[in-house]
């Protein structure tokens, strides 16, 4: 019997995995299963299919929403760290891939290097779901555009200004701004700016400041993340230094649109990147924001394991 495979499985390493329409649609979709869970309809169309969690970096938000979203979905999340592992040990991750992926029906991976959930994909038999590497999150943005369409509507002409470090979130604004229509200005000290093929392909969409008050001039949502990401903590001072003019604080949000929204992927660090006043603030979503990962990813996992809902 043959062991080649005929037919590849959809991934989502990105959000350039999905295209326009099918990311409008999973957006919509999220917003349903929120309203049913809301109104505690049951929805269980993962009954006896498993997700595995291989976490390398460590998570809140991300490995409750996805826990908790298998659950609700009626199926099973399987928590795996380097220490349960043999990946932990030096195993390749082509044979993790192989192996795992017959034992499962689709797979989530927490990470550094974006090749590793690229190499795992390419040897999966099943979905693979970036959830997070230093070159990309997706997942953040399924959930924040999710929450930009509860409060104000379609995302598509607006402006969003992204202030901070030009990391894996910016990396991911960038592939939104492609993909649902808006403009970005990014605002970032010399020496933190966001990937250079990234910024020839998107050329017409972005703008790249050295002020963030001249970015969040006449902004629609101000999005900020942590100015030293895991990994990046011995950089701490230095970091703190370089972006110390990059902190988005009341004088920054009031040159946005007066109902200009404020977001941040989370932990935030209070009254470094972003006050506490801001963080608390009317224009702040960002409890709406973590809560939409749960749904957004229930949509995601739908979405690969039986398909979007056809309009």
């Amino acid at each position: 019997m043959s062991n080649i495979q005929t037919t590849k499985p959809k991934h989502f390493l990105t959000l350039m995995d999905f295209s326009k329409d099918e990311l409008g649609r999973l957006i919509q979709r999220a917003i349903e299963l929120k309203a049913m869970w809301k109104q505690g309809e049951q929805y269980e169309p993962m009954k006896n299919k498993t997700l595995a969690m291989i976490f390398e970096k460590s998570s809140t938000r991300t490995r409750v929403s996805f826990e908790v979203g298998m659950t609700q979905l009626g199926g099973h999340a399987m928590f795996l760290s380097p220490d349960d592992t043999q990946l932990g040990r030096g195993e390749p991750i082509e044979d993790a891939a192989r192996v795992i992926s017959r034992m499962v029906d689709i797979v989530m991976i927490r990470t550094y290097g974006h090749e590793i959930v690229e190499k795992f994909a390419e040897y999966s038999k099943v979905p693979v779901i970036n959830a997070l590497t230093d070159s990309y999150h997706p997942c953040q943005l399924l959930a924040d555009v999710m929450t930009y369409v509860e409060h104000r509507g379609s995302i598509k002409g607006k402006t969003v200004t992204y202030i901070g470090d030009g990391n894996n979130m910016c990396h991911s604004w960038m592939n939104a701004a492609r993909q649902f229509d808006f403009h970005l200005n990014i605002a970032c000290p010399e020496g933190y700016d966001p990937d250079q093929v990234l910024q020839n392909e998107l050329a017409d969409q972005i703008s790249i400041f050295r002020d963030a008050k001249q970015a969040a001039a006449g902004s629609d949502l101000i999005v900020t993340d942590v100015w030293a990401s895991m990994g990046q903590e011995e950089e701490q001072k230095i970091r703190e230094a370089a972006f110390v003019s990059y902190q988005v604080n009341a004088d920054v949000m009031a040159q946005a649109n007066k109902d200009a929204l404020f977001m941040h992927c989370l932990p935030a660090h209070r009254e470094e990147e972003v006050t506490a006043e801001v963080l608390e603030g009317e224009q702040s979503v960002v409890w709406d924001e973590a809560e939409n990962r749960l749904h957004a990813q229930k949509a995601l996992l739908e979405a690969l394991l039986i398909g979007l809902p056809i309009n």
